[in-house]
């Protein structure tokens, strides 16, 4: 991949989002973070991700509600789900809407680093 990979990231405790901006930047991936799901949405309209890592609680919209835009409005844009309330109802739930892969807090940086590369591959190539 020639272009660097852009990725959005949702999760309300700020902490996971800078955590997760800092370990990705450093990989050399253009991050931008939101602790807000409506604001990341406005912001979705306006610029084309090939990952967005969303945390599942989320106040309204949740986690799975940005997903579930995100699949019927750009279908190339790939998403990771992750939670630190992980239950098999909201994994199937995730699976089923199309998320690309859904972790459980606490997650390992490389774990989603891995993923991101994955993820973007994918997207770019539909």
């Amino acid at each position: 991949m020639d272009k660097q990979i852009e990725v959005l990231v949702l999760d309300d405790e700020l902490i996971v989002c800078e955590r997760l901006k800092d370990y990705l930047e450093k990989k050399e991936i253009s991050v931008e973070i939101f602790t807000e799901s409506q604001k990341a949405l406005e912001r979705l309209k306006e610029k084309t991700f090939d990952v967005i890592i969303t945390d599942v609680k989320m106040q309204a919209p949740t986690g799975i509600d940005v997903l579930t835009i995100v699949k019927k409005e750009s279908y190339k844009t790939e998403v990771i789900v992750i939670t630190g309330y992980s239950s098999i109802e909201t994994l199937r739930q995730a699976e089923f809407i199309g998320a690309f892969q859904f972790i459980a807090k606490p997650f390992q940086m490389s774990d989603i680093y891995h993923l991101v590369k994955k993820a973007a591959k994918k997207a770019r190539s539909q």
